[in-house]
């Protein structure tokens, strides 16, 4: 049956252009944001894990960036410390010279009471923006110094809990007591200073191997850090983000079928036409 009122053809070409039309917006927002999933119409759910997977890459990279800082916050005490290190040698060396009656006492202590200034100043200035690991307190009323060095997420949960690096102060402020070397006067007295700057040398040697040990981890973590966040990109780009070679063919295939469409809705309304050859 034919009716000049309902055009059933055109009805069905219509419906069939308006789905190619709404294929062709889709493909043509992911040409042009490059993403398949842009927004949570999209596809709500993976625009749920990969909005949390970019909270979590964002957030490492902050992480990472204050590990690098707390890298270079060690590096700068553990220089100090194998400075320190190198000048109670010397110290040693020049107890060492005294123990002899024909040694000049009176100049090696002068140049021991140089060497004591000079630790003294290395301790004092071994810090950076404010934190100094080889004092008591590296940070103010805080025997260590914590760094945040990942934030781990239970799985199923949205919670996150921080996991903190800590760093205990080398302490020289207070564990080296230049003090208690003794002025050396003559062979007895350069004799008990060499017993003394021994049990020092061993103590900046801990200090200095502990910053190294907290430096090592610190940088490891830095480096691990920086893997996790490229390869959270890499998720999120899997999941969200357009394949732009198959886009492209695929727009090209909607341009035929919209031409086709086109084509076959104007053969439609030309149906009802047809019925006026009836009435000639």
């Amino acid at each position: 049956m034919s009716s000049i009122l309902t055009n059933n053809s055109a009805m069905v070409a219509l419906q069939t252009m308006k789905q190619i039309n709404k294929n062709m917006g889709q493909v043509q927002s992911q040409i042009s944001t490059g993403m398949k999933v842009a927004t949570a119409k999209d596809n709500a759910a993976v625009w749920a894990i990969a909005k949390v997977m970019e909270t979590d890459q964002t957030a490492f990279k902050t992480i990472q960036s204050n590990l690098n800082v707390a890298d270079a916050t060690v590096s700068v005490a553990r220089n100090g410390a194998e400075q320190i290190t190198n000048i109670l040698k010397e110290m040693k060396e020049l107890a060492i010279g005294g123990a002899n009656d024909a040694a000049d006492h009176v100049k090696i202590e002068t140049d021991i009471l140089a060497k004591k200034a000079q630790i003294t100043s290395i301790i004092n200035a071994s810090q950076l923006n404010g934190v100094n690991l080889l004092k008591t307190n590296p940070v103010a009323g805080e025997t260590s110094y914590n760094v945040l060095g990942s934030l781990d997420r239970t799985n199923g949960t949205v919670a996150t809990a921080p996991g903190n690096i800590t760093v205990a102060s080398a302490n020289f402020e207070g564990g080296l007591d230049l003090t208690s070397v003794a002025a050396i006067t003559d062979r007895a007295t350069a004799l008990t200073a060499i017993g003394t700057i021994e049990a020092l040398v061993d103590i900046a040697i801990v200090g200095a191997a502990n910053l190294g040990s907290a430096g090592k981890r610190i940088s490891d973590q830095a480096e691990f850090i920086g893997k996790l966040s490229d390869s959270l990109k890499a998720g999120m780009g899997a999941l969200v983000d357009a394949d732009m070679e198959e886009a492209s063919a695929r727009l090209q295939a909607l341009q035929v079928q919209q031409q086709l469409a086109t084509q076959s809705l104007s053969i439609a309304n030309q149906q009802p036409q047809n019925i006026l050859a009836l009435f000639r």
